[in-house]
């Protein structure tokens, strides 16, 4: 039974002849060019290397609302509307450990301070709401 690869062998003289292979020209509106993390629609790029598989993994779902709610956030301070989602998103995480690692003792304090500026942000805007 045949594998899925083939091995090649190259010489040193077969890396002596310049390539002939030619290269296409970049098509600018190639869907899987890659385009950076916004497309120029605006869009976030799920498929950015930059996101590092995030989309992807067990908790890509969570991770979606959490940054899409961030990226698209009108509020005056910017993502204050999404704690929920990242709340998910962290609960998410937390559950594939080897995948996620947690933050060293070091990361804990800013992690800490996000959060409960994150908080006063929602409570802020709860009780703005309520006036």
């Amino acid at each position: 039974m045949a594998g899925k690869d083939k091995i090649i062998f190259a010489t040193k003289e077969d890396h002596e002849t310049p390539s002939s292979a030619e290269l296409v020209a970049d098509d600018p509106d190639d869907p899987y060019e890659e385009q950076g993390l916004i497309l120029p629609n605006g869009d976030i790029n799920w498929n950015c290397p930059c996101l590092g598989g995030m989309a992807s993994g067990p908790c890509g779902e969570q991770f979606k609302s959490a940054f899409s709610c961030f990226h698209y956030s009108s509020e005056e301070i910017k993502g204050s509307d999404c704690v929920d989602q990242f709340r998910a998103m962290h609960e998410c995480m937390q559950k594939y450990p080897d995948l996620y690692p947690q933050e060293d003792e070091n990361d804990e304090k800013s992690s800490k301070d996000l959060e409960a500026a994150s908080m006063e942000a929602s409570a802020a805007k709860e009780e703005e709401g309520s006036s």
